[in-house]
């Protein structure tokens, strides 16, 4: 009985705060990925695969000017209500962060002095917004304000929008413009962010003692760096290889099919978020497998039902959203949408390693991961294109995923639902029935039929507790 009402509480929890992403998440998203659409329109193939590229390497840089700290801002904040250590973590967060500028700061002098990198300057100051930004937001949520952490994610999406109407449409200032939309818009939600919750204010001292907090933290972070390093590798050397192959041009194209599939990333994010603190809060229950398992083969069902909907859908409306020159972007949708599930299941196995403050052992299997990912990508691009990244991420991931499943075992066990093959084959033939249906009713007919066979993979009792969570939030009567 214990057990059921703990299951009970845990589970009404991690539903609250799925609520609390998912509003955040999909609201800023949306945002987004209208104004993904909208850069086909006013931006060039050539500099969208140019801008795209830029992003890139801000990607794989981010982790070197933050040393990562957005992971254990978040892990060693949530574990504490004490004013004292959080005042150390987050002076040393700062102290940090500035040090990092001003050392970005320096190597970019150097280049715009001694190369002729285009937008080397715009690239620097998003280098320098985002780094703050990815930090700064998971301060907030490990000091417990998850409703500032997602609303400082709508204003940055507002703000991108709304900057991106000036600059991209309105003056227009294609490449250039979408550099500044997305700096002014960080500035901006950290602005909010510092009014609303005063994390300077309260929080940063001068003269503070963080020897202790900062070895603390340097040992969780720091073997975090080269695995993000591996990550890059992993999510976006495909970027390089396409335009070495292929061209600029096709680095377009295909980087518009990855904003869209990111979709299911953001998705996922929302799961991933909520999961996060509920694992690390409950990884020491004495029935932590079987809540574990629970979770696991829900997210499975509910994976399943997000890229059915996602890319059936997307294929119906993307002739009237995206411009013909970048059309033939949907037919790497579905594809995508798999890779992308793939790390989806990866990313919930990594919790272990967060749970149990083990980020070392995270290494081995990325480094696997990354080379597996280069060599693919090496002979698989250059033999059939852009089909050819798509295939090494599934490649990749995929073998990401068995490492993980069989190393999993050490921190907790997973059981399959029998249900869970349900979903499994759902996307399997998914792909099938996306590549070879052109006609917009029975892409609809399959993708609601797929859609409510992949419910029945969802274990009852979940299913049980989220129709009680919205007959409690809806007052309805039964």
């Amino acid at each position: 009985m214990a057990q059921v009402k703990a299951h009970s509480e845990r589970s009404s929890k991690f539903l609250k705060d799925l609520g609390i992403y998912a509003i955040g998440n999909l609201g800023s998203k949306i945002i987004t990925f209208a104004m993904v659409a909208v850069y086909t329109f006013y931006v060039s193939k050539r500099d969208m695969g140019y801008y795209d590229l830029c992003l890139t390497i801000i990607f794989l840089l981010i982790p070197f000017v933050t040393l990562q700290l957005r992971d254990g801002a978040f892990r060693f904040l949530l574990e504490t209500d004490d004013r004292q250590r959080r005042s150390k973590i987050i002076t040393y967060i700062y102290r940090t962060l500035v040090t990092s500028t001003i050392v970005s700061l320096v190597v970019t002098i150097m280049l715009a002095l001694f190369t002729s990198i285009e937008y080397v300057w715009y690239c620097f100051m998003l280098l320098i917004a985002m780094s703050f930004f990815e930090v700064i937001t998971q301060v907030a949520r490990g000091l417990g304000k998850n409703v500032e952490f997602v609303a400082t994610g709508i204003i940055s999406s507002l703000g991108i929008f709304v900057f991106s109407i000036v600059f991209v449409v309105i003056l227009p200032w294609g490449i250039t413009g979408i550099f500044i939309s997305n700096i002014l818009a960080r500035i901006v939600a950290l602005a909010y962010l510092e009014w609303r919750m005063k994390i300077i204010a309260t929080y940063f001292k001068f003269k503070i003692n963080i020897k202790q907090v900062s070895h603390d933290l340097i040992k969780y972070s720091l073997p975090l760096l080269p695995g993000s390093i591996c990550w890059w590798l992993t999510g976006s050397s495909d970027r390089w290889f396409i335009n070495h192959f292929l061209g600029l041009e096709m680095n377009g194209v295909y980087s518009v099919a990855f904003r869209f599939n990111s979709i299911i990333l953001i998705l996922s994010t929302i799961f991933y978020q909520a999961w996060q603190e509920t694992a690390i809060l409950q990884y020491n229950s004495p029935d932590r497998d079987k809540f574990f398992s629970k979770m696991f083969n829900t997210y499975i069902g509910v994976l399943a039902i997000l890229l059915t909907g996602y890319s059936f859908s997307l294929k119906i409306i993307y002739p009237y959203i995206v411009d013909i020159s970048y059309q033939e972007s949907v037919n790497y949708l579905y594809l995508m949408g798999i890779s992308a599930v793939l790390f989806a299941l990866v990313a919930f196995f990594d919790m272990g390693y967060q749970c149990a403050k083990d980020t070392v052992s995270t290494l081995p299997a990325i480094v696997l991961a990354a080379i597996v990912n280069i060599v693919c990508n090496f002979v698989l691009v250059k033999c059939v294109g852009v089909y050819g990244a798509i295939a090494t991420s599934i490649i990749t991931y995929f073998v990401l995923f068995l490492w993980r499943l069989h190393d999993m075992k050490r921190y907790f066990k997973l059981t399959f639902f029998p249900t869970t093959t349900i979903a499994v084959i759902i996307i399997i033939i998914g792909s099938i029935a996306f590549h070879f249906f052109s006609s917009w009713w029975i892409l609809l007919l399959y993708m609601v039929a797929a859609c409510a066979l992949a419910l029945l993979s969802i274990p009852k009792e979940t299913l049980y507790e989220m129709k009680n969570k919205v007959i409690q939030k809806f007052g309805i009567k039964q």
